[in-house]
């Protein structure tokens, strides 16, 4: 009787210490943040993630910051393994809680991101992704500050493809769903 209660007081006190450590971490990572240490924030909800693997915040962090810090690099391959990176995260942060927003949005920004460095199918799949995503997130929730930015950003893009483009698009792979400019305008504002 007294092992069991000692090692129920020892499982406590380390669930305690790992729930603080966490909460230091996530502090640490959101003054990071607000320095615009990007890298470093990305680092320390990475730490968070070592402490707990399924930390839905850590994990939207993670792939958010990925793409941010992606998107700064000069090197095409060092961009290309954050955006990996982000998708990855956003994965990871969408079988946490697929219903989430935020999942879903930095899951969008991740395929946009890739989107820029693919081409030809992989691209193509990658835009259409975009947009699925962005709409899962309004249908979550429907005041997304993000998700509506991706989609006019997303109707912007794929409305200013050319003729050729659409062309080629439509008929190697089927094209892309609808965009105007005036949904781009709908969905900034």
């Amino acid at each position: 009787m007294k092992k069991n209660a000692l090692v129920w007081l020892l499982l406590s006190i380390c669930f305690s210490l790992n729930a603080q450590t966490i909460t230091e971490l996530l502090n640490k990572a959101d003054q990071y943040e607000k320095q615009i240490k990007e890298e470093d924030a990305y680092n320390a909800y990475k730490e968070v993630l070592k402490a707990d693997s399924r930390h839905l915040l850590s994990l939207i962090k993670c792939s958010e910051l990925a793409s941010r810090i992606g998107k700064r690099q000069l090197d095409k391959a060092t961009s290309i393994d954050f955006y990996n990176a982000a998708k990855v995260y956003a994965q990871r942060a969408l079988t946490v809680d697929s219903t989430s927003d935020e999942a879903n949005c930095v899951m969008a920004i991740a395929m946009g991101r890739m989107a820029l460095v693919s081409s030809g199918k992989e691209k193509v799949i990658n835009v259409r992704e975009i947009k699925r995503f962005a709409d899962a997130a309004l249908k979550y929730n429907p005041n997304s500050y993000k998700a509506w930015h991706i989609l006019g950003k997303w109707n912007f893009e794929v409305n200013n493809l050319n003729i050729i483009e659409r062309a080629a698009i439509k008929l190697l792979y089927g094209g892309v769903p609808p965009a105007s400019i005036e949904n781009a305008i709908k969905f900034y504002e």
